[in-house]
């Protein structure tokens, strides 16, 4: 068998109350919360895939400020790991109403609403991940080389 890691992002975006951008959503059959997150597509860049799955799934405009990190997970219900670039975006604006099938609805929440939906939470990675950005843990953009940029910057 071949290993075949997944690629996603995801984005810790919060807003002037203090509150984080959340979706619920359906997954393997349970209702669940995530941060705005999914699979970066063939030829797109991580960044364009954080902005993308962000509207997607939350109908919000974001803009990528930081990159908080990268985290491997490997999902105790069948074994396939995951490589979660995330990033911390900025809120610009809501665009849409329409979001991605299975998702529920995105959600404003405070991190002690976060914490009381914890046995919720699609992976441990979620509340890492905030508390990861709580803590102050910020990396520029320019971290993340793509062929793109490499060309803006001659």
């Amino acid at each position: 068998m071949t290993w075949k890691p997944h690629a996603t992002v995801a984005v810790i975006s919060e807003d002037s109350a203090g509150r984080f951008l959340l979706v619920e959503e359906r997954s393997n059959g349970l209702i669940v919360f995530n941060q705005p997150a999914g699979h970066i597509e063939e030829g797109e860049s991580v960044l364009a895939a954080a902005r993308r799955e962000t509207l997607e799934e939350t109908g919000w405009q974001v803009e990528p400020s930081a990159f908080l990190g990268m985290y491997r997970y490997i999902a105790p219900a069948n074994g396939v790991t995951y490589f979660r670039f995330c990033f911390v975006a900025t809120p610009l604006q809501k665009i849409t109403d329409q979001l991605d099938d299975g998702i529920i609805a995105a959600h404003w929440l405070t991190l002690e609403e976060i914490r009381e939906r914890e046995h919720r939470l699609r992976s441990p990675m979620v509340l890492e991940c905030i508390l990861d950005y709580r803590n102050g843990r910020r990396f520029p953009l320019e971290v993340i080389v793509e062929p793109e940029a490499s060309v803006r910057r001659r």
